[in-house]
């Protein structure tokens, strides 16, 4: 008996090493690139700049996938456009507002919604030619719920355990230093600011305190000029990237407690985390449960985590610290029902129990290493539960 034949599906986004989206994307379509049941195609063309710093076995693997996803793009160019409707499913990702004009339309049409912004009017109206909803939090999909009448179902991201996970230290670094990693767009939501106030205490109190950003994105116009709860906004450089060491230094932090780290690829992030003693991250909302705190527990390396929105699915027996003084949020620029603000103090206090307590410091690190492989928290996790839904709703 012959194998029914593999169904097109078009992830209507882009794949990239770079961004949130892109590599869920970049992760999903190499899953699917030898699924016998799938063909990936992608909605924007996969070039060698989205692949930047991936290893060429891995581009190997998916050279025919993408040879095949690129024709299609080229073939839509010159005919149907994403305003049309395609005979296979499609998914749709869809951010704050979720909406997004001309989305393409499947066969089944399956909306991806990733979303911080809780201001959620005539979502049956917006999301009419969707079949079902896709989200990644217990809190995205409690909202949808409560706002609108399609079926939504939680399909968590995950890592890649393959290159995320424990290993001893290189000894590049100075060993003798404590050194705190925070990584992520600079913006409100991502609580920036907040590292900023607690992590100058920590350091007026150690010497051998060192924060380690890396804060670079594609978009540094979306940072220039935020200040949060600090008094000397981020300015540009004169090279148009966001000036992450003068603002730290113009907000009381002394330069030499700094590392500044560039846009990294996301395959590159494990040698950086490492080397880390913790991870910091008091996000006042994460429409998700935060990659980069995930990839950080997965190396082993402990994480301080704001105990609100979707970090709350990640949070389980101790695999990470969790920030429990959890505030209204104030001034916020979307709706914000179910953001939490972090405690500086609390923040303060949680790096000190790690700087002082290594046999803690170590446990919550195997915790949440472990947590991750259990709870399977991976891309292969996620690539399987999003196929799932989509070939229930054929």
């Amino acid at each position: 008996m012959s194998r029914p034949a593999a169904i097109p599906v078009l992830l209507n986004w882009g794949a990239n090493g770079f961004g949130g989206w892109g590599i869920v994307g970049l992760n999903l379509f190499y899953h699917w690139a030898h699924d016998p049941d799938l063909v990936p195609l992608l909605g924007a063309q996969l070039t060698e700049a989205d692949v930047a710093g991936t290893d060429p076995l891995r581009i190997f693997a998916m050279r025919d996938a993408i040879m095949r996803s690129n024709a299609w793009q080229n073939d839509l160019r010159r005919g149907l456009q994403f305003g049309g409707k395609f005979n296979f499913p499609v998914i749709e990702g869809l951010g704050n507002g979720l909406f997004r004009p001309g989305f393409a339309r499947g066969s089944r049409t399956i909306g991806r919604c990733i979303f911080e912004d809780t201001n959620l009017q005539e979502l049956d109206v917006k999301l009419a030619n969707f079949d079902v909803l896709v989200c990644a939090s217990r809190w995205n999909a409690e909202l949808l719920q409560a706002n609108c009448r399609k079926p939504v179902r939680i399909v968590y991201e995950g890592v890649d355990p393959s290159l995320f996970h424990p290993t001893p230290k290189s000894g590049l670094l100075d060993p003798s230093r404590f050194y705190v990693f925070s990584g992520g767009k600079v913006e409100f939501r991502k609580g920036h600011d907040l590292t900023v106030i607690a992590f100058r205490e920590f350091a007026r109190r150690h010497d051998d305190a060192v924060l380690v950003t890396l804060w670079h994105s594609p978009w540094p116009h979306l940072s220039a000029g935020f200040t949060g709860r600090l008094e000397s906004p981020l300015s540009l450089r004169a090279d148009g990237y966001i000036d992450v060491m003068g603002w730290v230094v113009k907000n009381g932090i002394d330069r030499r407690q700094v590392i500044e780290l560039p846009q990294t690829p996301n395959t590159v992030m494990p040698a950086i985390l490492r080397e880390m003693d913790c991870a910091l991250a008091p996000s006042r909302a994460e429409a998700c449960t935060n990659l980069l705190a995930k990839e950080a527990m997965a190396c082993g390396v402990p994480v301080i985590a704001a105990a609100n929105t979707g970090v709350l699915d990640l949070i389980s027996d101790g695999n990470v610290l969790a920030l429990t003084h959890q505030s209204a949020v104030q001034n916020a620029p979307c709706g914000s029902d179910g953001w939490g603000e972090s405690d500086p103090d609390e923040i303060v206090a949680a790096l000190e129990t790690l700087y002082t307590d290594r046999d803690k410091r170590g446990g919550i690190g195997r915790r949440g290493a472990e947590w991750i492989v259990g709870a399977r928290r991976t891309w292969a996790s996620h690539a399987a539960g999003l196929k799932s839904v989509l070939l229930l709703s054929i």
